[in-house]
């Protein structure tokens, strides 16, 4: 028995179709939703990344901008750059597309973005509120995986959800938000990373597994139980002579394998991908909502 695929398409259009009336709503009372993406630098992939948000903000009636900087940008130039932003009122959110060149902080461009303005949900305000469980901008992956859920009706509660990676974007965001006694979380979560000893020894006992390793084959048939859910974030390019670009997409999971193995699985690309967009146009909205009855 083959997994069945979780199609992120299917869902962030499902979102999409939900926005259109609140979107609307905004525009009679005066309100575009808006966007402002900041990339700093050359970098192929994140300039593919900023250019898939722009289309999906043009497709669903969001206002966006993309201010590109050169890769010798200063820190203290980004820094004003964000500080005119946070005064704009025309603008809703504030994104500052990561990777940073090196000799820029990046702790210190996300601090600089006023909360209220922080459509990605890194902000220590943001972070501080979802820890707790308190209304904020939830980090866009994260939410996305936890729509997923929702519309394959995958419940968390009561299960044992393994996460592999720690990084502050999906991996410890997720990890929290899973643990708190809400709908679509109240799972018993164990979070895996680079110090576990035995990463097999945790995700042959679970029931759903996210991979947020950044590594190809971090994850085979072999380590996980019949039926498991495998929702992947891994988004690896590899070398591959036959694929027409000399490359192609892969995730974390070895799809392969663990596809014999799994009840459920999201593909790469088309699983978790789409749905990270989705939930930056949801926290766009909300933002420009929230502003506009300041």
């Amino acid at each position: 028995m083959i997994a069945q695929l979780l199609d992120g398409r299917i869902v962030a259009n499902a979102v999409y179709h939900d926005l259109k009336n609140e979107i609307d709503q905004l525009r009679e009372d005066g309100c575009e939703p808006f966007l402002t993406v900041v990339i700093v630098g050359d970098d192929p992939a994140s300039k593919t990344y900023v250019r898939n948000k722009h289309r999906a903000c043009e497709k669903n009636g969001i206002r966006s901008e993309t201010i590109e900087l050169p890769a010798e940008t200063t820190e203290a130039d980004l820094l004003g750059l964000i500080s005119e932003l946070n005064g704009n009122d025309d603008v809703h959110g504030i994104l500052v597309q990561l990777p940073l060149p090196g000799h820029i902080r990046e702790d210190r461009i996300i601090e600089a973005i006023v909360p209220e303005k922080d459509v990605d949900g890194f902000h220590p305000v943001n972070r501080g509120k979802l820890a707790a469980g308190a209304d904020c901008f939830e980090p866009c992956t994260p939410a996305g995986i936890r729509h997923i859920f929702k519309h394959y009706h995958i419940e968390p509660k009561g299960k044992h959800l393994v996460v592999i990676g720690r990084s502050q974007i999906v991996g410890i965001p997720f990890a929290l938000m899973m643990m708190q006694k809400k709908e679509w979380a109240n799972a018993t979560v164990t979070v895996c990373h680079t110090a576990t000893a035995d990463v097999s020894q945790h995700t042959k006992m679970a029931d759903i597994v996210v991979l947020a390793a950044g590594h190809p084959h971090t994850l085979t048939g072999d380590m996980i139980k019949p039926g498991c859910v495998v929702i992947d974030v891994g988004t690896n390019r590899v070398e591959d002579a036959q694929a027409e670009k000399g490359y192609r997409w892969v995730g974390d999971a070895d799809f392969d394998s663990v596809k014999e193995i799994a009840g459920m699985i999201t593909p790469v690309p088309g699983g978790v991908g789409p749905m990270t967009i989705a939930m930056l146009l949801k926290n766009t909205v909300r933002a420009a909502k929230l502003l506009h009855q300041k």
